[in-house]
């Protein structure tokens, strides 16, 4: 997949899009391993950020289809596992080879975000195999509450009876 799908895909070129997109090609690569069709691949990403865009149309890894954690860590930092190969890697942005006074400039850090040899600035580390269980179907139920349908997994036991995480009052973040 080339860099324009990505934009394409995403809706704008920025640096965070270039490093995502750098380091799950390194993590391919790395792994031996092309883009996965269903769920020979999954990852775990340790950001929220537009570089995650990337990691998703590169692997193939999606939250819907299961294959795709996240945790919130702040760091531009993914661990891509092959069921096929029972191998992991976790590829770190670091960036070391890249001016500190081109970072104001957006689109002169992704051009050289994009341009720059791998080695400076990400690296690559094995990582012991972890296996993620496959996706499972949920069944859905109706919240008592709003009325919308809501994974059975996500609701919680009120005096009125199932209600969504929304309506119960909690937070499904944090």
């Amino acid at each position: 997949m080339q860099f324009e799908d990505i934009i394409t895909f995403h809706g704008h070129s920025c640096p965070g899009l270039a490093i995502g997109f750098r380091l799950a090609n390194a993590a391919m690569s790395a792994l031996g391993v092309t883009r996965s069709d269903d769920e020979e691949l999954f990852a775990v990403v340790e950001s929220d950020a537009c570089g995650v865009d990337a990691l998703q149309c590169v692997s193939g890894c999606t939250f819907g289809k299961g294959n795709l954690i996240f945790r919130d860590y702040g760091k531009h930092a993914y661990s891509l596992y092959s069921r096929v190969r029972q191998r992991g890697v976790r590829v770190v942005f670091h960036g070391k080879g890249i001016p500190a006074e081109l970072r104001e400039d957006r689109p002169a850090f992704a051009s050289r975000i994009m341009a720059e040899e791998e080695e400076a600035i990400i690296s690559v580390v094995r990582v012991p195999y972890e296996e993620l269980k496959t996706a499972r179907i949920r069944q859905s139920v109706v919240c008592t509450g709003c009325g919308e349908s809501v994974m059975d997994t996500r609701v919680r036991e009120s005096g009125a009876g199932l209600v969504c995480i929304a309506c119960s009052g909690h937070s499904a973040v944090g």
